[in-house]
């Protein structure tokens, strides 16, 4: 439980249990005050406490069911509440003043509007001189000393201390704490003032489910809670709907709790207890000021109101300090970023910039190390876990679906295999950079090893005993080990790492933007490139044809009557025009290839190698060669008439490039890899050296002399355009001397659907 009070009953599974109990409805209130729930227009008694005091009330409640809150009174101060109760706020308590019995008796009132619509009457007898010691001239000393010291105080730890002081200066409870939430509703005492007649929990932990939810939700709501006696016996709420719904009591000062609770309480030797929330600006918990006393003690309504002042005194504070930190932190954080950002800028690539100022990159999340994984690369910066691991990691939050910041202290916990690693990298904090790719920045931050003081085992919060639930007994000081988790990352540096993935994501953006512009201008270019080639290819075919055969015409006709030198100037004529016509040829065939659309039916790979096969033995007879075909896949999908130009292409090369060889040898051979068949052609020949590599599968390039091996320079281009239409790759590995290997890459799946 925490040091204040928690309104629930709990259960052996303590967090389900506290989750079902409807606390708000408990269906009575504590005795040291009177309950008249109202409702309609006319404000008609519906509810009513059992002990409803003769002297309020004209006559046995039991006959006042229905009737106008003027005819329930008795005395003057009918008119006077029923004003008051018809301009009620929707939600929270009001204090509604003194009001006086018949006999005289004085009672403090107040009012609320409960979330089932009743207007609701709550009424507490005032104690001896306590109207006039509770007064605002009495209290207003107290708050004004606390409001001058929270001013004056320089750290959270000691506005807290002055609350707590202030809190129980004013109430005269026993001991005043102040109790701050985590992120994981495990609470801290973080200031106490007491006057040593019950124990210190100062510096304790206490577990998130001692205030489940619904509690805290309680909490939010009605900020001020009183139980002045644990062994109270609880009075029962009336209702003119016999068996109707129970009395929403939400924001009632006098709601009834637990026993569980009661007895929690008196396990931990407190009989009274008291406390005001803490509230940030959005209306979330921040924490408690709680209190408690050795004896039963009773607080009048306008202490509590005093403290309740304090209280959001004390919040204010905090929350401008926290704010104030957080800013400044922020501003830090931002010169930061604005330094990663100019290296960026600086550099084509957004991860050359990060990666040349590793201390900023690390210094933005306050981490140990970093690690960027995009375009399937990884760069590590400091203290990481190795390549493998970081890889592993990033695929497990692209399997989670990992949109935004993802942040951890125990990725252990979320990834068991992570605990080798723990190390360095016990806390995580990610941010994905493409949501189409594996693509993440990543900050690691070691295990953190520290000792926790628990306000008690936190592991035993209840025992079935019987069928019944028992709260734990025992709130000694309870210390953990606790090990696997790292520092926790802050507000403002995971809003930094935020800030940062959009800078990037803008970048990559631009680029891509930028890039699909190029690619634009690029394929107009080359389409116009591409009809200009193939309208020029076709015109040149004729003259070409008619160059050669007049040259034949004249060598018939003439050919006696020309010299040797004209003779030979003649085949030079016809030999040059063949060259060109089989160049023109070629230029027209590579520009088809771009221009044809691609079938995509089933083939056999292995058959189209018979056939290139079969095509070139006239031209080998004389020639030893040996042809190495290993077992190829099946049936395949593409385009078979330009995959058997690709291996055309290849087999010639291997065959024209191994002519020096007495006895030439030539592989070919397929193997699958992942989605992929890879290919390859493989030759005894002349090999090429691997600096001029780039130049292979280009247009007009050779990497030999015309003198040593005929071609046009074609073939491989045209080799390298069919198989990236199919959506594969190509390309090769060779030594001067030693050979060559041609490879090619198809899809398993056959030719991309968007290939024309």
């Amino acid at each position: 439980m925490t040091p204040g009070h928690d309104d629930r009953r709990p259960a052996v599974d303590p967090a389900a249990g506290c989750a079902r109990e409807p606390i708000h409805v408990p269906g009575s209130i504590q005795p040291h005050g009177h309950l008249l729930a109202f409702e309609g227009d006319g404000l008609g008694l519906a509810h009513a406490s059992a002990a409803a005091p003769a002297a309020l009330l004209v006559a046995d409640v039991a006959a006042l069911w229905g009737e106008p809150l003027e005819c329930v009174f008795a005395g003057g101060p009918a008119e006077h509440l029923k004003h008051c109760l018809a301009r009620l706020p929707e939600r929270g308590p009001v204090p509604l003043g003194l009001c006086r019995s018949a006999s005289g008796e004085a009672f403090q009132a107040v009012a609320h509007r409960s979330p089932d619509g009743f207007v609701v009457l709550e009424v507490e007898a005032v104690e001896g001189g306590a109207a006039e010691a509770t007064t605002l001239e009495a209290l207003y000393p107290g708050v004004r000393d606390a409001f001058g010291r929270l001013g004056r105080a320089s750290s959270v730890e000691e506005l807290a201390a002055c609350a707590a002081a202030a809190v129980r200066g004013v109430t005269g409870f026993d001991r005043a704490l102040v109790y701050r939430f985590e992120e994981n509703w495990d609470g801290i005492v973080v200031a106490e003032d007491g006057d040593g007649r019950l124990p210190s929990y100062l510096g304790l932990r206490f577990p998130a489910s001692d205030i489940p939810a619904q509690a805290r939700r309680l909490y939010e709501l009605n900020p001020q809670r009183l139980i002045a006696d644990a062994g109270y016996a609880p009075v029962p709420i009336l209702s003119a709907r016999h068996g109707g719904p129970p009395l929403d009591l939400t924001y009632s000062a006098l709601r009834s709790v637990s026993p569980v609770h009661l007895e929690y309480m008196r396990n931990m030797g407190t009989p009274a207890s008291m406390s005001v929330s803490l509230l940030r600006p959005d209306g979330r918990l921040w924490g408690l000021i709680s209190c408690h006393h050795a004896t039963p003690r009773r607080v009048p309504f306008a202490a509590r109101n005093a403290c309740d002042l304090i209280g959001q005194m004390l919040s204010v504070r905090v929350t401008a300090r926290e704010e104030t930190r957080h800013a400044e932190e922020r501003a830090r954080l931002k010169g930061v970023e604005g330094r990663l950002l100019a290296h960026m800028a600086a550099r084509g690539n957004f991860v050359d910039g990060l990666v040349a100022a590793p201390k900023d990159l690390t210094m933005l999340a306050g981490a140990a190390g970093a690690a960027v994984l995009a375009d399937g690369g990884c760069v590590l910066v400091g203290r990481t876990p190795p390549e493998t691991e970081v890889r592993r990691i990033a695929e497990w939050l692209a399997r989670h679906g990992v949109e935004e910041a993802f942040e951890t202290t125990s990725l252990a916990s979320l990834m068991p295999e992570a605990e080798v690693f723990a190390d360095a990298a016990s806390g995580l904090l990610a941010v994905p950079i493409s949501r189409l790719h594996a693509s993440f920045l990543l900050w690691f931050r070691p295990e953190v090893v520290r000792t926790v003081s628990w306000g008690g085992d936190p592991r035993k919060m209840a025992e079935p005993a019987s069928g019944q639930l028992n709260p734990r007994r025992s709130f000694e000081a309870w210390a953990e080990t606790v090990r696997l988790r790292s520092a926790p990352w802050t507000a403002a540096e995971v809003e930094a790492v935020r800030d940062l993935r959009t800078a990037i994501v803008n970048i990559v953006l631009r680029a891509a933007e930028e890039r699909a512009e190029l690619t634009g201008r690029l394929e107009r270019v080359n389409g116009e490139l591409a009809a200009f080639s193939y309208s020029v290819s076709h015109d040149l075919r004729a003259p070409f044809r008619h160059i050669t055969g007049y040259a034949e015409l004249l060598r018939e006709l003439e050919g006696d009557k020309l010299s040797d030198k004209g003779r030979r100037f003649l085949s030079v004529i016809t030999e040059a025009a063949e060259t060109a016509g089989r160049l023109v040829d070629a230029l027209l065939n590579f520009s088809q290839m771009g221009r044809s659309s691609l079938a995509n039916i089933e083939f056999d790979p292995a058959v189209l190698v018979a056939e290139v096969r079969r095509a070139m033995e006239p031209d080998l007879a004389g020639r030893r060669v040996e042809w190495r075909v290993a077992s190829m896949p099946g049936a395949m999908r593409g385009d078979p008439a330009m995959l058997r130009q690709v291996f055309q292409n290849l087999l010639s090369n291997a065959v024209k490039y191994t002519r020096s060889r007495a006895e030439a040898v030539v592989e070919v051979g397929c193997e699958p890899a992942g989605d992929e068949f890879v290919f390859h052609v493989r030759d005894n020949g002349a090999g090429f050296d691997m600096a001029y590599a780039h130049k292979l599968f280009g247009v007009f390039q050779r990497l030999h002399r015309q003198e040593e091996f005929e071609g046009v320079g074609i073939g491989l281009a045209n080799v390298r355009r069919i198989v990236e239409r199919h959506g594969g790759r190509a390309w090769a590995e060779g030594k001067p001397g030693q050979g060559a290997t041609f490879f090619f890459t198809l899809p398993r799946g056959g030719p991309p659907t968007d290939a024309r």
